[in-house]
């Protein structure tokens, strides 16, 4: 037998919006995971540097070593700039209901923090 719309049921609509509040908390809390993804791999990048430099500090062509290392703290900077920026995309874009997930400023706070420190590892480098 065919469904024909059915009335409106305060229970369904309830049941559907707490659903629907649920996934958004799931989402949330998947974008603060990917975050926090893209902030040990730009911490990775610059763990890579230091690591170069230390096995290359020996070498017949030390600026290539630490030209290399620098880029490598470059690409953790960069990655550390486009987790804020794409989370804070999706953190506007989401409402809260039964968790409470970072801000977007505390995002941008601590990608601003491992950028000072990804700066100054690689001015160390420099000097080592």
């Amino acid at each position: 037998m065919p469904t024909t719309d059915l009335p409106d049921d305060p229970d369904r609509t309830d049941l559907a919006d707490t659903r629907t509040a649920w996934a958004e908390d799931r989402t949330a809390l998947a974008n603060e995971r990917t975050f926090a993804g893209w902030m040990r791999t730009g911490v990775a990048c610059v763990a890579i540097a230091l690591g170069f430099q230390a096995v290359f500090r020996n070498t017949d062509y030390p600026m290539v070593a630490k030209i290399v290392a620098e880029m490598f703290v470059v690409a953790g900077i960069l990655i550390f700039w486009a987790a804020a920026v794409n989370s804070r995309k999706a953190h506007k874009r989401m409402k809260d209901h039964d968790v409470e997930s970072h801000s977007g400023m505390f995002m941008t706070i601590l990608a601003a923090f491992l950028t000072m420190a990804s700066i100054s590892a690689g001015v160390v480098l420099w000097f080592l």
